[in-house]
């Protein structure tokens, strides 16, 4: 396995989660209702509870997707130079 390879990998990792994060933030900013009601049917909790557990995990998703997959890239994007 050579550097090209793993730096398409986390490239195509980079693009994947970097999408499903986008997806997820634009859901809870344009349509918080039908993400709490949808959710609400099998978690039955509180609107702030579930504003609270929403907001946390996007955050740590967030922390993930840099730390795990743009930090590997550009790592590996500096050293194939």
């Amino acid at each position: 396995m050579n550097i090209q390879i793993v730096t398409a990998f986390f490239l195509w990792c980079t693009i994947i989660n970097g999408t499903l994060l986008l997806f997820w933030t634009t859901m809870c900013i344009l349509a918080p209702d039908a993400v709490y009601r949808t959710q609400n049917k099998r978690f039955p909790i509180s609107r702030e509870t579930f504003n609270v557990v929403i907001y946390s995990l996007l955050g740590f998703f967030k922390i993930i997707f840099l730390a795990f997959n743009v930090c590997p890239y550009v790592a590996l994007l500096i050293i194939g130079r």
